[in-house]
């Protein structure tokens, strides 16, 4: 019998622990305080549903061919996670970008036809069935000598804004990192690269106005949501969602990334521990997520297709919009992985319509609402 093990209960873990635990009778829930491992199997009573320490060693030792891991533990533990997956022969999951190392290790999972999920989470992850759904809708036109427009934007927030226009469930610190990160997007049908928090512009969503940025690099997306080749990309950028007056609070925060000190690395560090102690959510705070996809298409500068997807998700306690829309996404994956409907390799989330629609089966059930205009 199949075993997976969750490495990791962190704030976006939990939901999607307790859904796995009530479906199936092998789980093993590794964790560096076991306490907290326990708390997230603590509604059921299953024989082979089990909470552990988490350490390297013990999970070697346990692991069996055909078992799945999944990874919620930092991103820079993963490729070495799925490195261990190879040798023991174990399929791997996680809701984390697809690094360049993690991409190397595509052959030999596939000469082991083992599963190497990533980017099935929310963003990444439902944001690429967003996205794959609406370029399957406009090929399905067959048009023509056409101009696209693409925008994917995410954002999680306090559901009651707060002064500095946010809250921490993650590291501060890799917050402000990522905003001095390089972004690469396709703007006036040329390919741009600026720094995120250089380039914070308003933006609309179902009437409500945002502060958005890019983020990473958007264009390897273009051929992984399978946009034809003849398209003329206008624009193409994947970036955040933030509330409106977010770019006014953190001005302190970008003048720090301006100055561009020897010791900045060290600044951050301090300015974290400072905005952790200042910033977390309280005890079952309501949190809040906004996930945007848009397709536009022109032809001969006239409209001819303009469609989208959004979620605006919130919750509190265990069950934090942030928490629900990662993890159960990513125990979706694990399902599909035991049912044998996913290809071998390193691979994001899948791109098949049905597959795609088994995911948003189980958000009705979770009453997460998709709202589109197809």
């Amino acid at each position: 019998m199949q075993h997976i093990h969750w490495l990791g209960t962190g704030l976006s873990s939990i939901p999607g622990i307790r859904r796995l635990a009530q479906n199936y009778d092998f789980l093993t829930i590794w964790n560096r305080t076991i306490e907290k491992a326990e708390q997230s199997i603590n509604h059921i009573n299953k024989q082979n549903v089990l909470a552990k320490k988490f350490d390297i060693e013990s999970l070697s030792q346990t692991l069996k061919a055909g078992d799945i891991v999944v990874s919620q533990l930092p991103a820079n533990q993963h490729v070495d996670i799925a490195k261990l997956c190879l040798t023991k022969k174990c399929h791997f999951a996680t809701s984390s970008y697809i690094s360049p190392d993690m991409q190397s290790l595509d052959a030999d999972a596939k000469k082991n036809n083992l599963i190497f999920v990533n980017e099935v989470g929310l963003d990444p992850g439902i944001d690429h069935f967003f996205s794959h759904l609406l370029v399957k809708k406009l090929k399905d036109m067959k048009l023509s000598n056409l101009d696209v427009t693409y925008h994917s934007y995410c954002g999680g927030f306090p559901a009651i804004p707060n002064d500095f226009r946010y809250k921490f469930s993650w590291s501060p610190v890799g917050v402000i990192k990522a905003l001095n990160n390089d972004a690469k997007f396709i703007r006036d049908f040329i390919e741009v690269t600026e720094t995120p928090y250089k380039n914070v512009g308003k933006y609309t969503v179902s009437n409500e106005i945002y502060e958005a940025y890019p983020n990473r690099d958007s264009t390897p997306y273009i051929s992984e949501y399978n946009f034809d080749s003849k398209w003329r990309i206008k624009e193409f950028v994947r970036g955040t969602l933030r509330l409106n007056g977010w770019k006014n609070a953190w001005s302190d925060i970008f003048k720090m990334l301006d100055n561009k000190s020897p010791e900045l690395n060290k600044q951050i560090d301090i300015l974290g521990e400072e905005l952790w102690k200042k910033h977390p959510y309280l005890q079952d705070e309501q949190d809040r997520v906004v996930l945007y996809v848009k397709l536009l298409a022109r032809k001969d500068n006239k409209e001819v297709f303009n469609s989208f997807y959004a979620l605006d998700e919130k919750g509190s306690g265990e069950n934090t919009a942030m928490g629900k829309l990662v993890s159960i996404t990513l125990s979706c994956a694990i399902d599909l992985i035991l049912e044998n409907k996913m290809l071998s390799g390193v691979q994001a989330a899948p791109h098949d319509e049905n597959l795609i629609n088994y995911f948003f089966k189980t958000f009705e059930e979770y009453k997460i609402v998709i709202k589109n205009n197809l």
